[in-house]
């Protein structure tokens, strides 16, 4: 009996002693690593790797440090010029400090979300609509100095920011198309006028030049006369020499006797 009592004994002692050894080694991936507190206090960082706690008087705290992605909830943002729009986005950060973000903030996910959301809100508010389609990239280099500064103390790194939509009304979008159309009209006119301005530069140049050489003008009907011929017209266009005119117009000084 006493015997049987003794390997009773051991075996329980022998599978108290596996449960012990089986609770103290942890095994962390490379992407992981393990925030060790002894008795509530912060001990230090561990892993990757193989782990070993005492149990029950350390406890660890996984931190994996992949990139992670947060999409952002559509926000109201009314902008610079008073125009109400819908913007999205998402944020790609990681981990770099875990002993931050693991005593620092209580849940940094949250944390990181909510900051986002104000962030986003705040930021394109400073911007007019025009700024928000045209200067996107800027806009997300701004909000993500901004997130970055902010979550350093989480032991966060904000690696990149983009804005996916940004959703007007209805109204305002044929507001926008009018104003793209009027914008078009002014530009034709715009061009059209330059063109006209270009042509009488042109034409008072020529004009001076011809007017330098009256034989030049001769030539030019001359020419004119040859294209006209060139075409298969029933209309004729004599070209009558101007010194002709002045020949006929001019007053004798004495009338004939």
């Amino acid at each position: 009996m006493g015997m049987l009592a003794d390997i009773v004994f051991y075996l329980v002692a022998i599978l108290l002693l596996l449960l012990i050894v089986v609770s103290a080694i942890k095994i962390l991936r490379e992407y992981e690593r393990g925030v060790v507190f002894t008795l509530g206090r912060f001990t230090g960082v561990k892993g990757p790797g193989l782990i070993l706690l005492i149990p029950y008087v350390q406890q660890m705290i996984r931190v994996d440090l992949r990139m992670r992605v947060l999409d952002v909830p559509s926000q109201d943002v009314i902008s610079r010029d008073n125009v109400s729009v819908r913007v999205n986005a998402v944020i790609y950060f990681r981990v770099i400090d875990p002993e931050k973000s693991t005593i620092q903030v209580e849940d940094f996910m949250t944390a990181t979300s909510q900051l986002a959301q104000t962030t986003l809100r705040s930021v394109l508010g400073k911007h007019d609509l025009d700024e928000m389609l045209a200067e996107r990239d800027k806009l997300n280099n701004d909000i993500q100095e901004i997130l970055d500064v902010q979550t350093d103390a989480w032991g966060i790194k904000v690696a990149n920011v983009e804005i996916k939509h940004v959703d007007i009304n209805e109204s305002m979008i044929r507001a926008i198309a009018r104003q793209a159309e009027a914008e078009r009209e002014r530009r034709a006119k715009v061009i059209n006028a330059e063109g006209e301005q270009q042509a009488a530069a042109k034409l008072l140049e020529a004009a001076e030049i011809l007017a330098r050489q009256p034989e030049a003008m001769q030539l030019r009907y001359l020419n004119t006369l040859n294209v006209i011929a060139g075409e298969k017209t029933s209309t004729i266009l004599f070209p009558f020499p101007m010194e002709f005119g002045d020949f006929i117009l001019a007053k004798p000084d004495k009338p004939p006797k």
